[in-house]
């Protein structure tokens, strides 16, 4: 439960006024209401400028005062911005003339003169008391969290300014990044020319359980600790692979500040770009090779004891199919007995694996985590902290079949070929054959698994954008099929429904 927040933030000039205006952006969600309160001419409409301009993402952005207008909307790529003058209301009941109660719902709200909404004012909100500070342009900005859903927030954004301070990104700007189907949610930080980016990274719940009690993610080996990621990314980097330094962390808070490798990636436009998705699988051929250790260790002599990519952890994720994705398109949950059979197919067929557990598994390597580097190594690698030992067939097989991308069949055939090479450049006995049995079948497992993550993960948490990648995934899915050895598996989707109706 949040506890009561209450805190003076002082400000010597303009700047200091946008740098706090930048971190309540920073935390600022749909449904919020942040009402600015103080004397005329103490900066009520510059705080919200600020703030529109900040989640805007447009530092020029025309925002007028609506003092005649009493409101003014703005469509962001986060969320709508309602900004409110009610300097000139001159009864809360005019509030329903300008769908005042609909615009809090909806998006953000900033509300100047909140006093004369009366009653209509919601009572959970950020009550923010503009005064005068020191000098000219000084200002004294009282923070009051109104009910429990600011406090948290804004303990964890003034805290990220004090990790940027700290790392030497003092009066760094703050922007929002998109984050990935995970708890973690992210941020870049920009100061005279320099970027770092911010990871919260809070703890994962219990999306699943099993009879046996144990969480999914324990199952799975989903990581928890921030020693993770950076024991990955350093040992990665002692091998000659691109992935970002850990600048600074907040252990207590599990914030951390991690290079920025940039957003230059390898799809350009929607469309892969064939050059940089061969390096991606040469250098992928490369890290197959790497005698991984069991204990990871960062520079600063953190260990993370390797987890393995066991059977059980397989087929786990692969359950996600069976328990998530079919009753979502059919309606209704699978019969026990269809449940049994594909439990028993797939336990035979990842049985082929129990003995290839040896290598680093990066398991989200795809377009989304390769950021292309313009020196050194091109290929940055980004999102490893899950990673585990197991078959360098699964990154493989996440490369070539990507949710947020069409790979054409001409470029999976020529990747194959580059990783095939560089495999055999390093061990001339590399089994092509047998590899290509091994993508297929992890292959499936992954579009089978990120069907039934996606679907579940819109169910626990409301956020149904990644639905919008289950036709490419369901696709990808059935295209390994093809591969006779899961001629089993095909057989049993098949049956499972009419070609029309199939999930």
């Amino acid at each position: 439960m949040s506890l009561p927040f209450r805190r003076t933030v002082s400000v010597a000039d303009e700047a200091g006024t946008l740098r706090l205006a930048d971190d309540i952006a920073a935390i600022a969600r749909p449904g919020d209401v942040i009402a600015l309160h103080g004397d005329l001419g103490m900066g009520k409409s510059a705080f919200a400028r600020a703030v529109v301009r900040r989640l805007a993402g447009n530092p020029n952005l025309e925002v007028p005062s609506p003092t005649f207008t009493l409101l003014q909307s703005y469509e962001t790529a986060r969320f709508p911005v309602h900004h409110f003058d009610l300097y000139r209301l001159a009864d809360p009941d005019e509030l329903i003339e300008i769908g005042f109660s609909e615009a809090v719902g909806e998006g953000l709200s900033l509300i100047e003169w909140p006093d004369r909404a009366g009653s209509e004012l919601p009572v959970e909100r950020l009550d923010l008391v503009i005064s005068e500070g020191d000098g000219l342009n000084g200002r004294h900005f009282l923070l009051e969290a109104q009910g429990s859903g600011w406090a948290d927030r804004l303990d964890e954004t003034f805290a990220i300014r004090d990790l940027l301070d700290r790392a030497g990104f003092a009066g760094a700007e703050r922007q929002y990044l998109h984050g990935d189907a995970s708890t973690r949610s992210f941020e870049r930080a920009m100061a005279g020319g320099n970027g770092a980016v911010v990871m919260r990274w809070p703890a994962w719940r219990a999306y699943l359980k099993r009879a046996d009690d144990d969480r999914y993610e324990e199952i799975v080996h989903l990581a928890d600790s921030l020693t993770a990621f950076s024991a990955i990314a350093d040992t990665l980097r002692r091998h000659g692979f691109r992935s970002p330094r850990v600048l600074d962390c907040d252990t207590e808070r599990r914030l951390m500040l991690v290079e920025d490798l940039g957003s230059e990636g390898i799809v350009r436009d929607g469309v892969p770009i064939a050059e940089r998705y061969l390096v991606s699988a040469q250098r992928l051929a490369d890290l197959a090779v790497v005698d991984w250790p069991e204990i990871a260790t960062d520079d600063a002599g953190g260990r993370w004891p390797m987890p393995r990519y066991d059977r059980r952890a397989l087929a786990t994720e692969v359950g996600l199919f069976a328990a998530w994705y079919v009753p979502h398109i059919a309606g209704t949950p699978l019969a026990p007995d269809a449940r049994a059979e594909w439990d028993s197919l797939w336990d035979g067929l990842l049985a082929r694996f129990d003995d290839d557990q040896r290598r680093l598994v990066l398991r989200d390597y795809h377009s989304p985590n390769i950021l292309w580097q313009a020196s050194g190594d091109p290929i940055g690698i980004i999102d490893f902290q899950d990673g585990l030992l197991g078959s360098p067939a699964y990154d493989f097989a996440a490369l070539v079949t990507d949710a947020r991308v069409d790979i054409p069949d001409e470029l999976a055939a020529a990747m194959t070929a580059t990783y095939v090479d560089r495999r055999r450049a390093h061990c001339s006995g590399f089994d092509a054959a047998d590899f290509a049995e091994r993508v297929a079948i992890l292959g499936a497992q992954r579009n089978a698994k990120i069907l039934g993550r996606f679907v579940e993960y819109a169910a626990r948490t409301g956020r149904t954008h990644h639905l919008r990648f289950l036709p490419r995934v369901r696709h990808n899915f059935e295209k390994a099929l093809g591969n006779k050895v899961l001629a089993g598996v095909k057989l049993w989707y098949e049956r499972l429904a009419s070609p029309a109706s199939r999930p």
